[in-house]
């Protein structure tokens, strides 16, 4: 199991959209589980006080129950994921082009989205 360790607008994406290929993720691109850093999930709750996003946000903390949780804090989310990928490596889920450049400039690998699907970016 391959754990992708999610930003805020991915889960946002994942929670609020119908991924095309979520049945098919495990044949595609492995047996993934979805990972909520503490810092993604402050970034979310202080969100979810803006009234044009609310209703995607709270869907989302809704989605958020049933994902594993990690400790990863920070004042921002993206700092924060770059800081881990850094010490540990690993794979985040992003759809932020400049969040990608950086993970990927550390070692670590990109899940994002293209056409509604779940896709894993070529380093």
């Amino acid at each position: 199991m391959v754990e992708v360790i999610c930003d805020t607008s991915f889960l946002i994406h994942l929670a609020t959209t119908r991924i095309k290929n979520i049945s098919t993720l495990e044949t595609d691109i492995g047996s993934i589980q979805f990972i909520l850093p503490d810092v993604v999930m402050n970034e979310l709750e202080n969100l979810s006080k803006q009234e044009k996003k609310k209703h995607d946000v709270l869907a989302t903390l809704d989605y958020c129950k049933r994902l594993k949780k990690i400790s990863i804090s920070g004042k921002f989310a993206d700092k924060a994921l770059i800081d881990y990928v850094k010490q540990h490596g690993g794979i985040i889920g992003t759809m932020d082009k400049d969040l990608k450049d950086k993970v990927k400039k550390y070692g670590g690998s990109i899940i994002s989205f293209s056409n509604d699907r779940i896709v894993l970016e070529s380093q």
